[in-house]
This record gives C-alpha cells, structure tokens and sequence, in this order.
C-alpha cells in the first residue's frame, strides 16, 4: 500500500508480478542500523516506520505510512512524535513536495518537536533526475521532550 500511495509521486509501476519492490522494507527489518516501527490503533497495525542511522549520528525517516482509514485522527501524529522522542538527537526527516499532506504533516511533527529551531532543503533524488529534489527537514529532538504531551500510546517495536 505504501508502495502504491508513492507512486503517485516517483512515477513508480509495479514488477511484471504486481507487486511494488520491497526493498526498503527488507532493509528495515534486516540491517543492523535500521529499524520498522509498526503503528497500532486499537490493537490492529495501521501503519509503520522505517527508520535508518540508528548507528551513526543522526536518524532518518526513510518511510512513513497509515491506512487511509485511520487518518485525520491524529495516530500519525502521535507516531510520529513517539517516534522522534524515542531517539533523541538528531534527525532527517525527507518527503515529496508534490505530496501536499506530507508537506503539511511533517512541518507540524518538526515544529512540534523542535519549535522554530527545524529548517529545510532541498536535495535531488539518487539515481532519478527525471523527479523533483525532495524536501529534507532537519531537526534536533532534545532529551525528555514531551513534544507537547502529544501520545496516549506509542508505536509498537518489532
């Protein structure tokens, strides 16, 4: 599904299967700096987070999604913000500029987390010049933030 919601964005097909690639996904759940957060709402995974760089200085979002049947009632708020405050320090946190709910989401998640000390830029896809930079927001989550009282419950680690 995630795969699928993106391609709006990357242009993305699916293989001659019909399936999307799961690369990032193996990645997640095989490397040793990476990590899949999965998000629960009411017992049933509504979602996940790929996060990348738990070895080195500074973590990063490499992918982010709810079923569109849990949006807008704040769960990927709460993710999210759980998320950062789990792993202090800094982060990365990139997105599509086409993808206007993105764009909105994660400016709040930032500015939630780090409030008016988070910036932007933008940098160029690896390997596909035929799409638009991405966005990059950058922002340092301090330790014991409560991100303004945000979650009632946090994502579930697998």
């Amino acid at each position: 599904m995630f795969r699928h919601e993106l391609s709006d964005f990357d242009h993305s097909r699916p293989a001659a299967d019909g399936a999307f690639g799961r690369e990032r996904l193996d990645a997640a759940l095989t490397e040793p700096d990476r990590e899949l957060v999965l998000i629960e709402q009411d017992g049933r995974v509504v979602g996940f987070a790929a996060v990348r760089g738990l070895l080195g200085p500074c973590r990063v979002v490499s992918a982010f999604f709810v079923v569109r049947t849990a949006r807008r009632a704040g769960i990927g708020g709460r993710a999210a913000d759980a998320l950062l405050r789990a792993r202090p320090g800094p982060w990365e946190i990139p997105f599509q500029q086409v993808n206007a709910a993105a764009v909105v989401f994660w400016r709040g998640v930032a500015e939630r987390a780090a409030p008016g000390a988070w910036h932007e830029e933008r940098r160029p896809v690896p390997g596909r010049p035929d799409l638009p930079p991405d966005v990059w927001i950058s922002l340092s989550q301090p330790p014991g933030t409560d991100a303004h009282h945000v979650p009632p419950r946090s994502p579930s680690r697998r």
